[in-house]
């Protein structure tokens, strides 16, 4: 299992607008994260901040992430919500999300 967290600004004049997006999140895009092994997921919110958190029991990440990234109901999702984000100035080159090392768990 791995679990993967990761932050993103917001723009403080959308958080309503991204929550209530997020309350009815597209039937579609749900279901494209569960058939690529995406489960456990969380996003919480703390001020202008964004925290994501979910677990990927899956064999290979790096083809599930891209058939995420390839649907196009996905895509559609994005166009909205990207707009409302702001990434995270030290965040890795390629990254919109900024990736959160793991640096405790308890089973």
């Amino acid at each position: 299992m791995i679990r993967l967290a990761s932050v993103i600004g917001i723009d403080p004049d959308k958080v309503d607008e991204y929550e209530q997006l997020h309350a009815a999140v597209w039937p579609g895009v749900l279901e494209r994260l569960r058939r690529s092994s995406m489960t456990n997921y969380s996003i919480f919110r703390m001020g202008d901040l964004l925290f994501s958190y979910l677990e990927y029991p899956g064999s290979d990440l790096a083809a599930d992430e891209a058939a995420i990234a390839a649907d196009p109901i996905t895509q559609e999702w994005w166009a909205i919500c990207k707009p409302m984000q702001r990434p995270l100035p030290d965040r890795a080159e390629g990254e919109w999300w900024m990736a959160i090392p793991e640096v405790f768990h308890l089973d």
